[in-house]
């Protein structure tokens, strides 16, 4: 199977990086690159599930992404264009940095808060349930920082971004939840059940995006 997927993402890589043979790096172009062959790759193994042998599903998939000359135009000229490419790279920077930015006064918040209701000796699960804000925090700058471009790397995809963010929001919730319930109701192993359901999924699905995670590298599309 994994010998059968890595040919698969193979020929899609090949399909559409000589789809743009010649074009301009670009942001832009890196984010189409990448929506593309997920696509194929999911229209691929469409088809093979409904019995088509693996060349001929790949082919039907193309054929099914219809005429792509005009995104391929469109990229040609964006990537001669490099005031458009400065403006684009600079909004998105920028939209990354205050997301960086009020994750971390999220953060923060948070920790202050914990803080100062722990001082104000208030409920264990009163305190504990301010980790809600960390939990906002962190989830907002992994996306911000996964998004952002910078000199050596392009930003990933937003929807990969987004769940890798989900995972990381669902191991700080669930240690949260641990938290919560521990004081809430005293018992340890009901703690432990609430820690260990939100953080194998939010576990699970980084690894998963982790091992199947795409070279962002700009050496690599030069």
């Amino acid at each position: 199977m994994n010998k059968k997927n890595n040919q698969l993402n193979n020929q899609v890589k090949s399909y559409v990086e000589s789809l743009f043979s010649g074009i301009g790096t670009s942001q832009q172009l890196f984010d189409l690159k990448e929506e593309l062959a997920t696509n194929l790759k999911e229209k691929t193994l469409d088809y093979t599930s409904r019995g088509m042998d693996e060349q001929q599903a790949f082919k039907e998939a193309v054929i099914s992404m219809g005429d792509l000359s005009g995104l391929v135009a469109d990229m040609r000229l964006l990537g001669q264009d490099k005031a458009r490419q400065a403006v684009y790279s600079t909004m998105t920077a920028r939209i990354s940095l205050a997301g960086i930015v009020f994750g971390v006064l999220l953060t923060l918040f948070g920790i202050f808060t914990i803080a100062m209701l722990y001082f104000m000796k208030l409920p264990g699960e009163a305190v504990a349930g301010s980790g809600i804000f960390i939990v906002a925090g962190g989830a907002l700058i992994t996306y911000s920082i996964l998004t952002r471009e910078t000199t050596a790397r392009f930003g990933m995809n937003k929807i990969r971004a987004a769940l890798y963010a989900i995972s990381i929001g669902l191991i700080l919730f669930g240690m949260t939840t641990a938290f919560i319930t521990r004081y809430s109701t005293g018992e340890m192993f009901i703690a432990i059940g609430s820690l260990m359901v939100f953080f194998l999924v939010g576990v699970g699905l980084f690894l998963f995006l982790a091992l199947t995670e795409t070279d962002r590298r700009k050496s690599s599309y030069r």
